[in-house]
């Protein structure tokens, strides 16, 4: 093995330390502010030299805060108009309804009949054959068919007819024949009453001096068959049982009497009554009450 002299010892100590030193100040390049490199200092033949420190400051490790007002998550509402609704106009009320009675009904009977739609004598009572009769007319004059009189039906029916009579308002209805008398009527003072006729004789001594029409109790109150005699009368009497008029009351077996019925001369016989004989000429009546007398027989037959 070859040895080497103390000369060439010391030039590789010396060479070993420079190599070291330039490997300790190798590191990762930085730059500055204006980009170039920084000088390398210079290598030194002491201790290795510590590197400079880097800034202590941190760079920030969060974003600058966002505005603290979030915008709305939600879009407001529109706010929304409901379309107005107009209600239909309101019907005009009838000036005379189906289901009125008086005068005025009357009075409407008699002037359609002038014009040929209502055939029957004035009751006084809005049915429904004056409905009909009221329907036609209006489709006759290009009016709204509602079988209710407006006013401008009534306008333009007055128009067209006169004033009516008075008999043409209250004309005397032609009462049924009396037909066959019961034997029992033939002698004294008698109201020969039929139900097979409906009809009521006033028979003295066997003639017959007036007839009218009449009706009876129904199934459940039939008005009760036999000889009777008037019990009593009352002129302007009041049920008090069903709190209902009857004037020129002739009563002859307990509450049933002879008696005017306004009912039995507004809707004739699609009624009854609660057992009384009902009489609908009002001014037959008034005469017969003035000529009857409390004893007088009554006679109820088929």
């Amino acid at each position: 093995m070859r040895t080497r002299s103390p000369a060439a010892l010391a030039v590789a100590a010396v060479t070993a330390a420079l190599s070291a030193a330039v490997l300790t100040a190798c590191g990762p390049q930085d730059t500055g502010a204006d980009g170039k490199a920084p000088s390398r200092p210079a290598a030194t033949t002491g201790s290795p030299t510590t590197p400079a420190a880097r800034p202590t400051t941190a760079p920030p490790t969060t974003q600058d805060a966002r505005p603290t007002t979030a915008p709305p998550t939600t879009p407001p509402a529109p706010t929304t108009t409901a379309p107005a609704t107009t209600a239909p106009p309101a019907r005009p009320a009838a000036f005379i309804p189906m289901g009125s009675s008086g005068d005025r009904v009357r009075e409407l009977q008699a002037r359609l009949g002038q014009l040929g739609l209502f055939g029957r004598t004035p009751t006084g009572y809005y049915g429904t054959v004056t409905r009909n009769a009221v329907t036609d007319f209006q489709e006759r004059h290009g009016l709204a068919r509602t079988g209710s009189v407006s006013r401008t039906t009534w306008t333009r029916l007055t128009a067209l007819t006169r004033t009516p009579t008075h008999q043409e308002l209250y004309p005397a209805p032609a009462p049924h024949p009396a037909g066959r008398l019961d034997p029992r009527c033939m002698t004294g003072h008698a109201m020969c009453i039929s139900k097979t006729t409906r009809t009521l004789s006033w028979v003295v001594d066997g003639k017959v001096l007036a007839t009218m029409d009449v009706r009876f109790g129904s199934q459940y109150t039939p008005t009760r068959e036999g000889l009777f005699h008037v019990t009593f009368k009352s002129r302007n009497h009041v049920s008090t049982i069903y709190h209902t008029a009857m004037p020129y009351a002739m009563f002859f077996s307990g509450g049933e009497a002879v008696h005017y019925s306004s009912d039995f001369a507004a809707r004739g016989y699609a009624g009854a009554s609660h057992g009384c004989v009902n009489v609908r000429d009002k001014a037959a009546i008034a005469k017969l009450f003035d000529e009857v007398r409390v004893g007088d027989k009554v006679v109820v037959y088929w």
